[in-house]
């Protein structure tokens, strides 16, 4: 059965490739700025680019924030991206200290500038790098990293700042930038997320989409 999947368009962002990658998938694809279109959808999908504050000042100006609130608490499987990610969480100190969705306990702080052995290192963290499994949080059995397991997958990633989970239970993946362990999918229940871009992450990044679906 094609799932019906619905992205919420909340005014920030390029959504053209998350549309082509979830439609490549098999989706049934919505692309909507009406909140209220989203509790009927199987899949909700919150993407997101740029600043914190900028980002989440519109979903909760354009009435998304309360829905996404509801749709999470719904049991029906929600995916977010980059700042879709960040925004689950309690707050980030991004340009300040600014109240986020508070779907998930954490909070969001700035990618380390030095190396674990003080050396500068480039912030934003640009471009490829491969996702380990998080220290103590879940295996990737059941999920939509599932067909990872024995690898090391090399996923895009795009981002200054990072979420720090308050449960290792909800850290799903990490990468290492700097020596840092990163954290670069989280996964509750029925929510998903993750820093990087699976949208841009080529076959593997289509094959999590594709995992994703089939949840």
């Amino acid at each position: 059965m094609t799932k019906k999947v619905t992205i919420a368009d909340y005014g920030v962002g390029n959504l053209l490739n998350v549309v082509r990658a979830f439609e490549h998938s098999g989706a049934d694809v919505l692309v909507t700025d009406d909140p209220n279109a989203i509790a009927g959808s199987d899949r909700l999908i919150v993407p997101g680019v740029g600043a914190f504050k900028d980002s989440i000042n519109e979903l909760t100006k354009r009435g998304f924030a309360d829905a996404v609130r509801r749709y999470a608490e719904s049991g029906k499987p929600l995916f977010g991206i980059c700042v879709g990610m960040q925004m689950l969480f309690d707050a980030s100190e991004e340009f300040g200290e600014h109240a986020g969705l508070g779907i998930l306990p954490g909070r969001v702080v700035p990618v380390p500038k030095l190396t674990i052995e003080g050396l500068p290192q480039r912030v934003p963290h640009i471009g490829w790098n491969h996702l380990i499994s998080a220290e103590h949080g879940n295996d990737w059995q059941g999920t939509f990293l599932s067909s990872f397991d024995a690898v090391r997958p090399a996923v895009y990633f795009v981002h200054s700042f990072a979420a720090q989970p308050a449960r290792d239970s909800d850290r799903l993946a990490d990468c290492l930038y700097g020596g840092h362990r990163i954290c670069s999918a989280v996964r509750r229940d029925n929510i998903v997320a993750t820093q990087f871009h699976p949208e841009r992450s080529g076959e593997i990044g289509l094959t999590m989409v594709r995992n994703f679906l089939a949840l």
